[in-house]
């Protein structure tokens, strides 16, 4: 066995669920125990289980069968201890960090693994900046943590996406009509532009390119002109047209809190007032980061994990672990933290989107 410099570590998932978390936590525990002898401790429910103190010392049995298992062993939640105030006994009491702190202490942790995105690496930076040792996991189906080409869980809400909109196409040529299908996305369209290209979408609409539904109307309208009497249309929950691309945030919040129903049933009514054709809505919400990990996230998060584990073993702390250029890194969580990681315009994938057909909006 291996010397390690840390001799036990916490492990937690934050944020939304996603297909490879428990592959990633299997990749990081079995490898910590078995290679480095590291004991493991698991922290329920996210950094609400630190501020509670709610944990348990992993087993090696609790891995068996975890491998090809949505959804996390740990529970998760989408807490945020720099944000929230609600965990202060009185005026003078503790709050939330104060509390991880103190739990991290109690439980003479070493490294604390955090498996999440933007919001879970961002908080481990905090967290980090406040003396404690970690080591963060990209995982998003949202595929928008900086630094990194790919997350786990994104190849997997990808291929369900993409047999979604498979399935729309018989139902569409079957009734001439417009379907559309709002994706997850809120902030950054890789979902959508890949499960669009793959899905053969005519229309794709992304956060970073502002549509405009009269452009929009004139695609669907040639397309019957030329005897193509169905259309597809990929949307992301995140997708904005040109006027509310001119708003401030404080405008544009309002404006969405008055709109009826999600993107993806504005959009449909966009084109029904625009051309007269009938349109049709699929959400598909959750289903998008449930049920059995594809085996490239399975593959992904096993080699993200067992990294993690080494880097436990070298005390090299403070660091995301991530994917580039075909490697894995770690990248100093100061450059993940606070960031987002859009869809550049002039990316190859919306290149190639456009080459085949297909109408971004614009």
């Amino acid at each position: 066995m291996e010397k390690s410099v840390t001799q036990i570590c916490g492990i937690l998932t934050s944020g939304g669920d996603a297909p490879g978390l428990n592959a990633a936590i299997r990749g990081v525990a079995r490898t910590a125990m078995d290679v480095y002898g590291i004991k493991v401790i698991g922290i329920e429910n996210g950094y609400r289980g630190l501020i509670e103190d709610d944990s348990r010392v992993l087993e090696p049995w609790e891995f068996s069968g975890i491998l090809a298992r949505g959804g996390t062993i740990l529970g998760t939640s989408r807490e945020k201890p720099f944000k929230d105030k609600n965990w202060q006994n009185d005026e003078n009491g503790p709050g939330a960090v104060e509390l991880i702190k103190k739990t991290y202490k109690k439980l003479n942790l070493d490294c604390l693994v955090v498996l999440g995105g933007n919001g879970t690496n961002t908080t481990g930076y905090l967290l980090s900046q406040e003396g404690l040792n970690i080591i963060g996991l990209p995982k998003t189906i949202d595929n928008d943590i900086a630094e990194t080409d790919i997350t786990f869980g994104f190849h997997t809400a990808l291929t369900v996406a993409t047999e979604a909109i498979d399935r729309l196409h018989s139902t569409a040529s079957s009734h001439n009509r417009v379907m559309v299908i709002e994706v997850m996305g809120h902030k950054a369209g890789w979902l959508s532009l890949y499960s669009g290209v793959a899905g053969g979408g005519d229309v794709v609409l992304i956060p970073e390119i502002p549509y405009d539904i009269k452009k929009i109307a004139h695609h669907l309208e040639e397309r019957v002109r030329s005897g193509k009497t169905f259309s597809i249309v990929v949307v992301a929950e995140g997708a904005l047209s040109m006027e509310e691309a001119g708003l401030d945030k404080k405008a544009f919040k309002k404006a969405r809190a008055e709109m009826s129903g999600s993107i993806g049933y504005r959009v449909a009514r966009e084109i029904e007032e625009a051309t007269g054709q009938e349109a049709r809505v699929t959400v598909l919400g959750y289903l998008q980061r449930g049920g059995t990990p594809v085996a490239y996230d399975r593959v992904l998060a096993s080699q993200f994990g067992t990294a993690a584990a080494t880097m436990l073993a070298q005390g090299d702390y403070g660091k995301m672990v991530a994917l580039q250029d075909n490697n894995i890194v770690g990248v100093p969580l100061e450059l993940i933290a606070h960031r987002i990681k859009r869809v550049p315009l002039d990316h190859r994938m919306i290149a190639t989107a456009r080459a085949v057909g297909t109408c971004m909006g614009d």
